[in-house]
């Protein structure tokens, strides 16, 4: 019996060792060179080099975040067991998501590598380790922790909320893009920290992780959709009797519907979301996504693909109504300001040492020093008369501009009396004017006057002086490269 205990043992042992070498061989390591470009000198790019972690799973793909390579000029990567480096390239991002899946050129790099599969969502108080090269050594490391909770979070890398899963096991820099493992699945992909808090980790869900890798199965990403409402809690008694609410009937009141968005027409002001999909909404926009437990609403939508539609029952007008919303409508065309940007240089025009951009979240500063006026635009939703908002976000200083060269941060709504429908159509108005002036004039009627004839002749020394070599961005000057002044 002791004998037959101790080969139990041994056999035990021996499987684990094996199981642990097979996922060692999984975790990759992801160097990254970016560019990164300014937004405030968009002729200026930085260059940065990082490293962070990623894990290979199925058709020799490495998951790993779209932070870890956002912005890449060139990336290699390492195998934990092997010290030459390969050459990668990206093969899809959601910077939504902040997931990205790389491959190698040279695909021998995935030779001896069992992938690891994608699990369930773990429950709170479950055990995992946490893979991945994170400062502090070059060699891979291993951390163990417990799930602490899983609910809403906001993903840093794109300001969005979804489903997270908070974890106590010691998370660092380089560790961004690792997995999560519990039973040799992946149940998350590491993706931020809190800084100064004792262990304090969130990953990127596992349902957010399938949503990506079925959204990417067509080799296009769509994203993730909304409703594109603005939404209040229903915790007020006062509130259900204005309503004729029953007692015991829960949801959320529509406060704002965004005019472009997926529930423009169907939706309006006033109106009470009981349910979606089936599943009850609490008073406190809150969804039971698991027996006792419960996050924000807005998951029953996060579980959707673009062009799927979702079943809404709704109160209005003292009765129930079911309506039906297809969510076709993309998250980008429905604000005024459009989200951070990430692998693309950013639009901008120079026009007689005038320096305009579309207005994107790159632009605004939400820190301590926030212009409040900027900051507020970002609640401001997109109309068919007003797509996106134009920024003047400086002045070369020049003898043709005097008066206006402490100009910053000007935001025009009307060109020569005409409304401003978006970038591209500031461009056509500006581009085609040839003599006269331009008056542009903010929503307060502050007006700046240029006069064409002036700005044309200066020009093209006023690039030379500040060395700027082009006085658009490639894309413009892609567009119409006979459009010059």
């Amino acid at each position: 019996m002791k004998f037959l205990l101790v080969a139990i043992l041994l056999t035990t042992s021996i499987f684990s060792k094996n199981m642990d070498s097979e996922i060692k061989k999984a975790i990759i390591k992801i160097y990254t060179t970016a560019k990164v470009p300014s937004y405030k000198k968009p002729w200026i790019n930085k260059i940065n080099r990082s490293s962070g972690s990623g894990a290979v799973i199925r058709d020799n793909l490495i998951l790993t975040n779209a932070h870890v390579v956002a912005n890449q000029t060139y990336i290699e990567v390492q195998r934990y067991d092997v010290a030459k480096r390969y050459i990668a390239k990206v093969i899809m991002v959601s910077h939504e998501l902040d997931l990205a899946l790389i491959t190698t050129e040279d695909k021998s790099f995935f030779k001896g590598i069992k992938a690891l599969d994608i699990g369930e969502l773990p429950n709170s108080e479950d055990n995992i380790f946490v893979y991945g090269y994170p400062m502090g050594g070059k060699t891979l490391s291993v951390t163990s922790g417990v799930v602490s909770r899983i609910e809403h979070q906001n993903y840093v890398h794109s300001g969005l909320k979804f489903l997270a899963t908070q974890v106590d096991a010691a998370i660092n820099p380089g560790n961004s893009g690792g997995p999560a493992i519990i039973d040799r699945k992946i149940v998350g992909v590491v993706m931020q920290g809190i800084t100064y808090s004792q262990n304090i980790g969130y990953l990127v869900s596992t349902p957010m992780i399938k949503h990506f890798l079925k959204d990417i199965e067509d080799n296009k990403i769509d994203g993730v959709p909304q409703m594109h409402i603005f939404v209040s809690k229903l915790n007020n008694p006062a509130a259900k009797r204005y309503y004729d609410l029953d007692i015991n009937q829960t949801g959320i009141v529509v406060t704002r519907v965004m005019p472009l968005g997926n529930c423009a027409n169907k939706l309006k002001k006033g109106d009470v979301i009981l349910n979606v999909d089936g599943k009850n909404i609490e008073n406190d926009g809150t969804v039971s996504f698991r027996e006792g437990e419960y996050t924000s609403a807005k998951y029953l939508t996060d579980l959707h693909q673009f062009g799927e539609t979702i079943e809404l029952k709704i109160w209005r007008d003292h009765s129930e109504h079911n309506i039906t919303v297809t969510l076709d409508k993309r998250n980008s065309d429905v604000w005024l300001v459009r989200d951070y940007q990430y692998d693309r240089a950013p639009t901008y025009f120079i026009y007689g040492g005038y320096l305009f951009s579309p207005l994107v979240e790159n632009l605004i500063n939400t820190g301590k020093s926030k212009n409040c006026s900027i900051y507020t635009l970002l609640n401001k939703f997109a109309t068919t008369k007003k797509r996106e908002q134009v920024i003047l976000l400086g002045v070369f200083a020049d003898r043709s501009n005097r008066g206006n060269q402490n100009l910053y941060k000007f935001l025009p709504k009307k060109i020569n009396g005409e409304d401003i429908i978006d970038f591209k159509d500031f461009y056509k108005k500006m581009s085609s004017k040839k003599d006269g002036f331009i008056i542009l004039e903010d929503s307060s009627k502050k007006e700046v006057i240029i006069d064409v004839k002036e700005a044309q002749e200066r020009h093209k020394r006023i690039l030379q002086i500040y060395n700027v070599e082009f006085d658009r961005s490639k894309d413009l000057r892609d567009s119409n490269s006979t459009n010059s002044i």
